[in-house]
């Protein structure tokens, strides 16, 4: 018997869905069509679901949200819809609809991942009995730990990366303060420095703090944090990585404390779930700074925790690599409620 499954993945800037088919639980899915659609052209989800099926019909669907699901229910920070599984359902005709965190939804896609998917960042070897965890650094940085059950993995969304940063030493201090000033906020939490958005603060503090005046950077700076209708945009996060890989002193030095700083906080989360399953770098920068993740310094800072360090010395790390894992790990998890 053939099933039908309706995935999507849900951003502020654009929507992902796609129209799956398979046979069974384990059996391969086949994608029939997809389409990325811009969000803010809609007032919700369930019309533009309902165009993009055109009638056709679908037995489950999951959808991966930017932001935590409770009861069923999301919120989205950068999007005015209020999603609800039930109404969805609903006003789909589908029976089976879930809501899912867009990283807890990747928890169910690892088992399916091939090697052109994924890289080693750091070699080791998991424990399939414990838990894991999957983490990304983007605009912000996303979280969730994959819990092992006799039914198959379990995510469990954490937001995590909302938790307080912690300078070790008197320059990230120095860095911490800065932010703090900068952005005129009395809390500086983990996100506000390891993610893509991150690294583009650790540059202006660096600019401010040491860079002649004649420095590119100081221009895109200016742009990424003013910008002015058009003038283009400008990616200060990704005009760093850029210059760093010229050999840019400046952005080499700030994309060096930045990747030391993401594998510092890979390790704390790794040790606050006991994640011997293994950890999984996800999120845009997976991809474009792979290189760099690969060169040692994040690993260094990820197995630097004093007295506990050997807890983590065996435990892979890999990046994922494909950009649509979101889409297909949501037909994954909407493969499963139909099982």
């Amino acid at each position: 018997m053939l099933f039908r499954s309706l995935a999507g993945d849900i951003g502020g800037t654009k929507t992902l869905l796609a129209l799956y088919q398979f046979e069974g639980a384990d059996s391969p899915l086949i994608l029939l069509r997809s389409q990325q659609v811009r969000s803010l052209d809609w007032p919700e989800l369930a019309p533009m679901a309902q165009e993009f099926l055109a009638g056709e019909s679908a037995e489950a669907a999951c959808f991966a949200v930017a932001g935590p699901v409770n009861n069923g229910k999301a919120q989205l920070t950068n999007l005015p819809w209020d999603l609800d599984q039930v109404r969805l359902g609903q006003r789909l005709g589908v029976d089976k609809v879930e809501l899912v965190n867009d990283f807890g939804v990747l928890i169910y896609g690892l088992g399916h991942l091939q090697p052109s998917q994924v890289a080693v960042v750091k070699p080791g070897v998991a424990e399939p009995e414990d838990t894991l965890l999957v983490i990304g650094a983007g605009t912000g940085l996303g979280m969730a730990y994959g819990v092992p059950t006799p039914g198959g993995l379990v995510a469990v969304a954490s937001e995590g990366a909302h938790g307080e940063f912690a300078a070790r030493s008197q320059s990230e201090w120095d860095l911490r303060q800065w932010i703090a000033s900068d952005l005129n906020i009395s809390r500086v939490s983990i996100e506000r420095i390891v993610s893509g958005t991150g690294l583009g603060h650790v540059a202006r503090w660096l600019l401010a703090s040491e860079a002649p005046a004649s420095h590119s950077l100081h221009a895109i700076s200016e742009r990424w944090l003013n910008p002015s209708p058009g003038d283009g945009e400008a990616d200060l996060p990704a005009a760093v990585a850029r210059l760093a890989s010229e050999a840019d002193p400046l952005a080499t030095k700030a994309l060096e404390l930045w990747i030391d700083l993401y594998g510092s906080v890979c390790g704390d989360l790794a040790l606050a779930g006991l994640c011997r399953g293994g950890i999984w770098l996800a999120g845009g920068t997976a991809a474009k700074l792979l290189p760099h993740l690969q060169a040692g310094h994040f690993s260094r800072a990820f197995l630097h925790k004093g007295r506990l360090g050997a807890v983590l010395n065996d435990v892979p790390i890999t990046a994922i690599t494909d950009p649509a894992i979101g889409l297909y790990s949501a037909a994954c998890r909407a493969r499963m409620l139909i099982a």
